[in-house]
């Protein structure tokens, strides 16, 4: 009895910290977004491109990964190399492995972008240009809602709309995942002041 006592009060201060620590990130938020300004096309552009060659790494070593690990299979029988003398010319002839290799190295690229902005709202790309997206409405940033955003950019064309969008300055993406990509100060851009 005294066992699941202790372990219902823990239980409970793990929440009022945890409960604690949600309103103060909400606060420096909201002191955040006031405090900065929407980003222009000509940062986003420059961190578009920084991200591309990051996600272009990422899918070079997955793709690796899984071309490696199919080489490996088909050359010590695994799988079946239905006919062909080398395991490449399988892998090249076959829709299903071009597929299969297309599919996981997509699925890491969307992951890459995903887990960033989920872990921090900012890339690699959009750290070093001191960008950082942020919520316009008071709900959380959930994988849905960035699974939105990184759909709605069309490959980065949703972000055209920052050109004529002078007012709101924001893009596509961020209408539909009702977020915003804000400029940040040096200061604000370390993660240790979140």
């Amino acid at each position: 009895m005294n066992k699941s006592n202790n372990k219902a009060s823990r239980a409970a201060r793990n929440a009022k910290k945890a409960n604690k620590c949600e309103k103060l990130i909400k606060n420096e938020a909201a002191e955040l977004t006031s405090a900065s300004e929407r980003a222009g096309f000509i940062r986003r552009l420059a961190a578009m491109i920084y991200d591309t060659l990051v996600a272009v790494a990422v899918g070079m070593c997955a793709a690796m990964v899984v071309i490696v690990t199919l080489i490996v299979l088909l050359s010590n029988g695994v799988l079946d190399l239905q006919g062909y003398e080398q395991p490449a010319e399988l892998i090249q002839a076959s829709t299903g492995y071009k597929l299969l290799i297309q599919v996981w190295v997509g699925l890491w690229v969307v992951g890459f972008f995903l887990w960033f902005w989920k872990r921090g709202g900012q890339t690699l790309g959009m750290r070093a240009w001191r960008l950082r997206i942020f919520s316009t409405v008071d709900a959380p940033m959930t994988w849905p809602r960035l699974l939105i955003r990184l759909v709605a950019s069309l490959g980065g064309l949703g972000t055209l709309l920052v050109l004529f969008d002078f007012k709101h300055k924001q893009s596509l993406q961020d209408r539909m995942a009702q977020t915003q990509v804000l400029k940040l100060t040096k200061e604000s851009n370390d993660h240790r002041s979140w």
